[in-house]
């Protein structure tokens, strides 16, 4: 059975490559966004055309969004479909940024047909470099405990990697809650324009939720539902 690769932030993104590293040996296909689109939510093009671009005999660079490429997909590209694996996003997905993230939305839109889902995170502490390098090392062993793992239809997993510096040592996964908390949300005004100013790691945190154990080094793995 193939797997399905996606995300948000395109399918030339550093995040996708390192996923792709992490699933290393299995049967695949990448079906990504062409181009950016990370915060995009659940949208969907249903008004126009999404050209499909295969530079492969695995691998198609889509000019829609993250739910449109699981779309198609599911419907045209590959049968037998194990799971759609979404990510490594650059940035957290955390708590209500599900219903905002483009890298959830795709293994959502996976669940709703009835297919398992991982997203995959990258929470980033500050402007530090990621470590794609630790990063594949730690989605590898996550997705292979969470493909041996039951889910009940319409259910999927939103997964989110902790920041850490070498001398921090290896995190843990942790199950765990979605936190419900809002995102701190503050505009700068310049004339009659906003401009987005929100601080995410100053974000309200409720304990033992994603948010928590994820700021607190460790990766937190939730179980969501349509």
């Amino acid at each position: 059975m193939t797997l399905i690769l996606t995300n948000d932030d395109g399918i030339d993104a550093p995040g996708i490559k390192a996923l792709l590293h992490a699933v290393n040996g299995r049967e695949l296909i990448i079906a990504a966004p062409r181009d950016h689109q990370s915060g995009c939510g659940h949208q969907v093009t249903t008004t126009g055309p999404i050209l499909v671009e295969k530079r492969s005999d695995r691998e198609y660079a889509i000019a829609g969004t993250p739910a449109d490429c699981t779309r198609i997909a599911i419907s045209h590209i590959s049968e037998n479909i194990k799971c759609v694996i979404s990510g490594i996003n650059a940035g957290g997905n955390l708590g209500v940024d599900a219903y905002i993230s483009g890298t959830v939305a795709a293994v959502r839109e996976a669940a709703m047909h009835g297919i398992p889902g991982i997203a995959i995170s990258h929470y980033r502490k500050g402007k530090q470099e990621y470590n794609w390098q630790a990063a594949a090392r730690w989605t590898a062993s996550v997705i292979d405990d969470l493909l041996t793992r039951p889910l009940e239809p319409g259910s999927f997993w939103n997964v989110n990697l902790p920041h850490l510096l070498p001398e921090e040592g290896e995190p843990e996964v942790v199950f765990c809650q979605a936190c419900t908390k809002p995102l701190p949300v503050n505009y700068r005004l310049e004339g009659s324009e906003f401009y987005y100013v929100g601080n995410y790691q100053q974000r309200s945190r409720t304990v033992g939720s994603d948010v928590d154990v994820c700021f607190n080094g460790n990766i937190a793995v939730t179980q969501l539902k349509v």
